[in-house]
């Protein structure tokens, strides 16, 4: 039996901004306001998600320039790990740099290995304003730092070099969804 509501029952599915748009690329508000709004926006993110197929989402992935993302991602032991954070400060990496496979719902279809610590702590709030820590290890850690990095403007592809980089944007520039960066 399930005790609670379903993350993004009651939200809408919104559009999701693709590379190329700017609002990608700025780094997004602190939030201030925590009241019905921000929990309609949670809802939003979390059906957003789960239409899309991913395990992570950040506001300014549908528009939102706000310092939220909500999550539903296993770690390496496939332990599922479920939730948002509001004004997420990436507060420790460490551990061993693992190239994985990394793909994003604002680049569709395309994925590149990318270098991530496989230790990760978050920490920021609930749409609740209660103070929230999370720790993150293997694939659930890669996801971690990904939302963190969304807020502040930047995308896997930019942490690509050479030919990784070159070969994903010129994938993401042929797909019928592309916009160069």
């Amino acid at each position: 039996m399930r005790h609670g509501s379903i993350p993004g029952a009651r939200g809408r599915v919104r559009p999701l901004t693709l590379l190329g748009d700017p609002t990608l690329h700025a780094p997004c508000r602190e939030v201030t306001a925590f009241g019905p709004e921000l929990a309609a926006l949670v809802e939003d993110l979390f059906a957003t998600m789960y239409a899309a197929r991913g395990v992570g989402l950040a506001a300014n992935q549908v528009g939102e320039d706000l310092r939220v993302f909500v999550y539903d991602c296993p770690d390496d032991e496939d332990v599922r790990h479920l939730g948002h954070i509001v004004n997420p400060r990436l507060v420790e990496v460490d551990g061993v740099v693992v190239r994985g496979p990394e793909g994003c719902l604002s680049l569709p279809g395309l994925e590149a290995g990318t270098e991530r610590y496989d230790h990760a702590v978050v920490e920021g709030f609930t749409a609740a304003g209660e103070p929230v820590t999370v720790h993150g290890t293997g694939f659930f850690a890669r996801c971690l730092q990904h939302e963190c990095d969304h807020l502040e403007g930047r995308l896997y592809v930019d942490r690509l070099t050479g030919r990784r980089r070159r070969k994903v944007l010129r994938r993401a520039a042929r797909a019928p969804w592309g916009r160069r960066a």
